[in-house]
């Protein structure tokens, strides 16, 4: 595991950049980006907006999206421009999660990549959403999966006419399951609390969850042309770290990485060929764009014997009543 560990602390540059993606080639491609106003979101809007795709920039804040969306278009001038659009949703309340869902409905009839790159990390005890779950587990898995369920039916529509395997979903992973995950990934004995009890320990436990939810939407979902993929887009200066002391920041700043990388790791985790129905469909991504296992060979021991299914099953119980 230290290699696995070493090699995501320090990855090499990043080979599939924004070049990677011809000007104009996403033109009738519609896509999400939940967290887009700001990290690395916000760097893969950057990268597309020469594609001519419609993203749809995901968030709470409709004030701070399209503060977003007119920093792109005021710095770029492409082509083809993509057309950026506010999406309003907040993963903090299960309650709100189908509006949002059918408030994109409403718009679109396809969706042909979702980037669930939102989420939190790091905060402190006591955290929890609107309907009392544990605040790291709620916001990063449950509400998502929600989320993704309900644009179901536009990903299936893309996926009739789209080339095969590109139709994708993006979970977002972190080298935290390497480093603080407990040897069965998820203890629901402690999500089951309602509260963070642990920082470290409850957002590394979401991040498993991340990837046990990569596996089984492509288990699931490949029979309709889905592909879904789990990355950790590496190891960065973003506002996930908004909790943390200053003393611990200064530290942290020398292995951080510019949010911009973080980007690439979302752009070759939506566009890469070595992508496809059948082949690496679940696969783990590294920093900044590397197909590659990870570490933690005691998780892939919990996933042989049905871990995703499980914690999947889990957070629908949790939604279910907001369906």
């Amino acid at each position: 595991m230290f290699q696995a560990l070493w090699q995501q602390y320090f990855p090499p540059s990043p080979t599939f950049t924004e070049e990677n993606v011809a000007p104009s080639s996403q033109q009738g491609k519609v896509f999400i980006i939940t967290g887009a106003n700001q990290g690395i979101g916000f760097e893969l809007v950057k990268m597309l907006y020469h594609t001519g795709a419609t993203i749809y920039l995901a968030g709470r804040s409709r004030e701070r999206v399209e503060q977003a969306i007119k920093e792109v278009t005021g710095s770029q001038k492409p082509a083809t421009p993509a057309t950026l659009k506010y999406l309003h949703l907040d993963l903090n309340d299960l309650a709100t999660i189908k509006a949002s869902a059918a408030a994109f409905a409403s718009q679109e009839t396809r969706l042909d990549k979702l980037w669930n790159n939102a989420g939190i990390g790091g905060n402190p005890e006591g955290t929890t959403t609107a309907q009392n779950i544990e605040g790291h587990v709620g916001v990063n898995c449950i509400a998502p999966l929600l989320f993704t369920q309900e644009l179901l039916p536009q990903l299936q529509q893309a996926a009739k006419t789209a080339d095969p395997g590109t139709v994708r979903i993006i979970w977002t992973g972190s080298l935290m399951i390497e480093s603080m995950a407990p040897s069965e990934g998820v203890q629901y004995e402690h999500l089951e609390k309602g509260k963070t009890t642990n920082s470290n320990r409850d957002y590394a436990m979401s991040k498993v969850g991340n990837w046990y939810l990569a596996i089984e939407a492509a288990q699931r979902w490949s029979k309709y042309g889905i592909t879904s993929v789990v990355q950790n887009p590496g190891n960065l200066l973003t506002n996930i770290y908004s909790h943390q002391p200053k003393i611990l920041m200064a530290i942290l700043k020398l292995v951080l990485y510019a949010p911009k990388m973080g980007g690439y790791t979302l752009l070759y985790s939506g566009f890469t060929s070595d992508v496809d129905i059948d082949k690496n469909n679940g696969a783990y991504i590294r920093p900044f764009g590397i197909l590659a296992p990870n570490g933690r060979q005691d998780i892939y021991k919990k996933i042989a014997e049905g871990a995703p299914g499980k914690f999947w099953d889990w957070c629908e119980k949790k939604y279910q009543p907001y369906l």
